[in-house]
């Protein structure tokens, strides 16, 4: 029986090359979607996958697809892939790791003269982050039916510039119709992004789906007035009530009542603030997760009715927005048994989870059957430029990924 490798200190350094593209001072990666920094990385990725023999085609919305040929031309691909674009102040691991990760097996399956039935095939998904285009995940998003392709490449970045006129300029803006690639399945490999591997000393997590979660705008309207001259009671403070908000639903997902439950206020802002004026208007985000739908509607409900219950104490206006819905998703029991297969073959100590965060990998299990494999993030740190996974853990993921898909390619 053969013992294929693949090449460890290959993968590495493949990383930590592509991570000095936008690489910051404290070690991590600002290279935002559709930017000229994602232009280099892109180009660069694209080489390395041409020097492997791969056949290369971009679609409308600059997902790039690098495919390694099988026996059967005809068959559709067995395939893997994510990200390259990063958050504002983000790391080297998020996302570049899983089309890395599907470099190397295509560069291993070489090595070892491995020849499979259906082709291999790696993706990179553009603008997965969302933090240059909202909304995340968009381009997977339209190739998977749920946006259409006029509505991502009108999307807006601060500046106004929009998606379309982004992959223009950095001439990534492909001819092929998006969503008329065939995949047979769909395989991403990631960090974990967060601390419960690390925190139960297992090596490999096993995805079976991924948290629902939900985003919105919340503006609060008061009245702003002198910090000094106004009594407490007579006050409309703006952001005295978002405060309320927040307390409110994190103390209810802390509290464990409404089960596997998540909320997140990631942006403020205080419309003209002054450090001695009461604030009248305050606009911040919210991010609301659930592993159930039932359960996720439930926490919509409670945010809703404690939104009521806080204008009407604190004399405001309060406007919630529901800006994007990606409900929870549960992966397939094929490709689950595949990857779970694998890592028990390996040794590697392992656990079934859920995924806290979202990933490409959500819209595509709507189009072909999918899973996902994790790999700890020390601290369960991510998001942030201190976000790393040793090179043990980087090996250890691409090998199972390399083993499923030898296996599913035939």
């Amino acid at each position: 029986m053969h013992n294929y490798k693949i090449n460890s200190r290959r993968i590495w350094d493949s990383l930590m090359e592509l991570g000095e593209i936008g690489a910051t001072e404290k070690g991590g990666c600002c290279r935002l979607a559709l930017t000229e920094l994602d232009r280099q990385a892109r180009d660069k990725f694209i080489g390395w996958c041409r020097d492997a023999g791969c056949e290369i085609e971009i679609d409308q919305l600059g997902n790039i697809f690098a495919r390694r040929p099988g026996r059967d031309p005809n068959a559709d691909p067995i395939t893997t892939g994510s990200h390259l674009d990063t958050q504002p102040t983000g790391g080297k691991f998020d996302g570049i790791y899983g089309c890395l990760a599907g470099l190397e097996v295509i560069r291993s399956l070489n090595d070892h003269g491995i020849e499979t039935e259906r082709p291999v095939e790696v993706v990179v998904w553009t603008n997965e982050e969302g933090s240059r285009f909202a909304p995340a995940m968009v381009a997977s998003g339209v190739f998977s039916g749920k946006f259409e392709l006029d509505y991502a490449l009108a999307q807006q970045d601060a500046e106004g510039i929009t998606l379309g006129e982004a992959l223009t300029a950095i001439g990534y803006a492909g001819e092929k119709p998006v969503g008329q690639h065939p995949i047979h399945r769909f395989f991403e490999l990631h960090i974990e992004q967060g601390p419960v591997l690390e925190q139960e000393q297992l090596e490999v997590g096993v995805v079976t789906g991924v948290l629902g979660m939900r985003w919105y705008d919340v503006h609060v309207s008061g009245t702003s007035a002198h910090a000094g001259p106004t009594p407490m009671t007579y006050r409309q403070d703006a952001l005295y009530a978002a405060s309320k908000i927040f307390t409110g639903l994190y103390e209810l997902t802390e509290s464990g009542d409404m089960g596997d439950s998540r909320c997140t206020v990631g942006e403020l802002q205080v419309a003209k603030a002054s450090r001695n004026s009461i604030p009248g208007e305050v606009k911040f985000s919210l991010d609301l997760r659930h592993a159930e739908l039932a359960g996720l509607e439930e926490l919509e409900r409670h945010a809703s009715d404690l939104i009521g219950a806080v204008a009407e104490r604190t004399g405001t206006v309060i406007k919630l927005d529901r800006i994007w819905d990606s409900p929870p998703v549960a992966f397939d029991a094929n490709c689950i048994a595949a990857v779970e297969q694998a890592v028990a073959s390996s040794g590697h100590s392992y656990k079934l989870m859920t995924s806290g965060a979202g990933h490409d990998a959500v819209n595509l299990s709507t189009v072909a059957p999918t899973s996902m494999i994790f790999v700890p993030s020390i601290g369960g740190i991510s998001h942030n430029e201190a976000e790393y996974s040793s090179p043990e853990q980087i090996s250890a993921g691409c090998q199972i990924l390399f083993e499923v898909m030898r296996q599913q390619a035939g």
